[in-house]
């Protein structure tokens, strides 16, 4: 009886913890509230500034924040037309870069925390490829797929418990599931699919928003081209769980017409690309 209880309990909490992708309507597992995750992505991105060196001014800096500010506007606006805009309070968006011109990387952590690595600035070459990085990375934090990933990290690994009680009980185990759920730690094996899934995701509601902020969105399939083979014979450690090359090409550019149509659908005036004109 006990049993048919728990599993009773168990379909409940997932049916309840299910929230829908406001881009592409896919429905994903979110068990963890979201002040929760963001307050513990919050404390590791705070750790991580510490140790890193990074930039106050600059070229960089001001491009990462023009380009970061562009799709945060055109986040806004489709958020606001979906009626969604509640949505965004859980985001105090940053945009920090790390002076590192060996580290060819970018993440954007849950809440909005988004870091930018100098190296991968020598693969994107330009503003249109700089914004398909960071669209990418933001859609991540925008689809939830922190909280997907730790969701299922804490079932998988530590049972249908709470958050404070595994922080308490295995503090270094919960805390590689935050971090792989945000990206910046090792991925656990049975993770990967849908790891790859994500990406998939995150490059199509990435591809959207740059567009929105009058970025170029054929620039997207030739900057995922240089990345992978910007690491020669192995790729960089960025594109380990990213779907397979070519088949990430063909997808972007059927992607590109929809895109555009969103641009013209929910155009934002107030970036930096679009006050220029172009």
């Amino acid at each position: 009886m006990w049993k048919k209880i728990s599993l009773s309990l168990f379909a409940l909490i997932l049916l309840v913890a299910c929230t829908k992708n406001v881009f592409t309507g896919r429905k994903s597992l979110n068990i963890i509230p979201s002040a929760t995750i963001n307050q513990l992505s919050n404390d590791e991105y705070r750790a991580f500034l510490k140790q890193s060196k990074t930039l106050t001014s600059g070229k960089e800096y001001d491009l990462v924040r023009r380009v970061g500010n562009d799709l945060k506007a055109a986040t806004e606006v489709y958020y606001r037309s979906k009626g969604k805009a509640a949505e965004l309070r859980e985001f105090a968006w940053e945009f920090n870069v790390v002076d590192d011109p060996k580290t060819v990387n970018a993440f954007c952590m849950p809440g909005g925390k988004v870091v930018v690595y100098t190296g991968i600035l020598n693969v994107t070459k330009n503003e249109d490829a700089l914004a398909v990085v960071m669209g990418h990375e933001i859609a991540h934090a925008l689809a939830k797929h922190g909280n997907e990933r730790m969701s299922q990290g804490l079932i998988a690994q530590l049972g249908l418990t709470s958050l404070d009680l595994a922080l308490s009980q295995k503090p270094a185990a919960t805390r590689q599931i935050l971090m792989t759920a945000a990206g910046a730690g090792a991925q656990v094996g049975v993770m990967l699919p849908f790891s790859r899934k994500h990406e998939s995701e995150a490059d199509e509601i990435g591809l959207y928003l740059m567009a929105m902020a009058g970025y170029n969105p054929d620039e997207a399939a030739p900057f995922w081209a240089r990345m992978s083979g910007s690491g020669g014979s192995r790729p960089p450690e960025f594109l380990s769980t990213h779907p397979d090359p070519s088949k990430r090409s063909q997808d972007l550019k059927k992607l590109v017409p929809k895109a555009r149509s969103y641009a013209r659908q929910y155009p934002v005036p107030a970036s930096s690309k679009n006050k220029k004109g172009k």
